[in-house]
């Protein structure tokens, strides 16, 4: 189990990966996996698509990571677009493949999603769904956490006292959502202890290797661009190797800085991306 793992005094390196958008590129996404597998990760998460819309190739790809690369897997779990039925349904395909680790999420709204449907639904927010699955199932639950706050919430505070809701119905540990300061998290942290938070907490780390990365990174997450990173971009972004090259070694200074402050674990955003992991996890060690 991952919390076993995480309990230990080692810290964890974990990778995302997720299923490619296009079904006829579905297959290649098996060599990734067998690639992404020699670097010899904790264990490995694997995302819905867009608005869930692809909840059996989650558990196809955590099935195959848990199986037959005997790697610890977590499949990521939304419930924005869910109705009991679809949850229940989710788990028993998740049940059958062996998988025992959940990461349980609200999820953004999908584009065909009506107001009423949005409004109408059976779950509205992550910490919902964390009470129904301690409820109904054995999965170990695993829940988001924001350094800077999710960019919905009124305050940090409100955020964190959300998050206490969700530790306390049944998450078990925290994966963060990417940071590119590390100093947020650490202020995350101890805020979170001084709240009562006490679970492991996953560090979130996306390697930046393009200026669109960048700009789509920051949308989706609310996560603030410090001036060294900023800099990087404005000196290199016109020169896409020297910006890749960049990049990768700005996320392994923020993973060193990590390991040496003792984190819980490191959880890297690999966007299947093999060159590239290849080259941060030979720097980290």
């Amino acid at each position: 189990m991952i919390n076993d793992l995480l309990s230990k005094s080692k810290i964890t390196i974990s990778f995302e990966v997720f299923p490619p958008k296009k079904e006829e590129d579905f297959q290649s996404v098996f060599a990734t996996l067998d690639s992404l597998a020699e670097l010899k990760p904790d264990f490995m998460s694997c995302t819905y698509g867009a608005g869930g819309s692809k909840p059996k190739r989650t558990v196809e790809i955590a099935s195959y990571i848990q199986n037959k690369l005997n790697i610890d897997t977590i499949a990521h779990m939304t419930c924005v677009g869910f109705k009991k039925e679809d949850l229940e349904s989710n788990c028993e395909l998740l049940k059958k493949e062996g998988i025992s680790n959940v990461l349980a999420l609200r999820g953004d709204r999908p584009q065909y999603m009506t107001d009423e449907q949005f409004n109408g639904r059976e779950f509205f927010y992550a910490t919902d769904m964390v009470k129904y699955l301690k409820e109904n199932t054995s999965f170990q639950i695993a829940g988001a956490c924001y350094p800077e706050k999710h960019y919905e919430a009124d305050s940090f505070e409100i955020d964190l006292k959300h998050l206490k809701e969700k530790t306390d119905a049944g998450v078990s540990f925290l994966i963060s959502q990417m940071f590119f300061s590390n100093e947020y998290f650490y202020r995350f942290v101890d805020k979170a202890r001084d709240a009562g938070i006490n679970v492991p907490v996953c560090a979130g780390i996306m390697p930046i290797t393009s200026t669109k990365q960048i700009g789509t990174s920051v949308t989706l997450s609310g996560s603030s661009v410090p001036k060294e990173l900023s800099d990087i971009i404005a000196n290199h972004g016109d020169d896409p190797d020297d910006m890749r090259k960049a990049g990768i070694d700005y996320a392994i200074r923020q993973i060193l800085d990590l390991k040496a402050h003792g984190v819980d674990g490191v959880h890297i955003y690999t966007m299947n991306r093999i060159k590239t992991m290849k080259e941060l996890m030979g720097a980290i060690g």
